[in-house]
């Protein structure tokens, strides 16, 4: 998956903005303020970080070498992984949207709810 493809997949989750907050090479997809996924823009190799379940983050790290402990973030919730690497886009695809619906999870109840109700929303229509 190619750095294009991955901002636009982020994007099309309801609710998501992209921004620079700690600098210009470091980007951030939030929901509702909260952070699910970045990447530094100047790295050679396209990784990412992504918010995991603690067992599933280490299930995943065993699993591809692809997939390392978060770079600068909590490794227990966090894994860097490799999207240039041996991963397939659908695996890709269902790590970025576990952590996003990881920090849907746990905002407040009416953020949760409302994000709920438009994912309900896309899922009806891409069936």
């Amino acid at each position: 998956m190619n750095i294009e493809y991955f901002r636009e997949y982020c994007l099309s989750k309801p609710e998501t903005i992209e921004c620079l907050p700690f600098d210009e090479n470091t980007l951030v997809f939030k929901v509702a303020g909260k952070m699910f996924a970045l990447t530094d823009l100047l790295e050679p190799e396209f990784k990412v970080n992504l918010k995991s379940d603690p067992e599933k983050a280490l299930e995943l790290r065993e699993k591809y070498d692809d997939v390392l402990p978060g770079y600068h973030m909590n490794k227990k919730h966090w894994n860097t992984v490799m999207f240039e690497g041996s991963i397939n886009d659908k695996i890709l695809r269902q790590m970025i949207d576990e952590s996003y619906e990881l920090v849907v999870k746990s905002l407040k109840k009416a953020d949760r709810d409302r994000i709920s109700n438009q994912l309900s929303a896309v899922n009806k229509k891409d069936q």
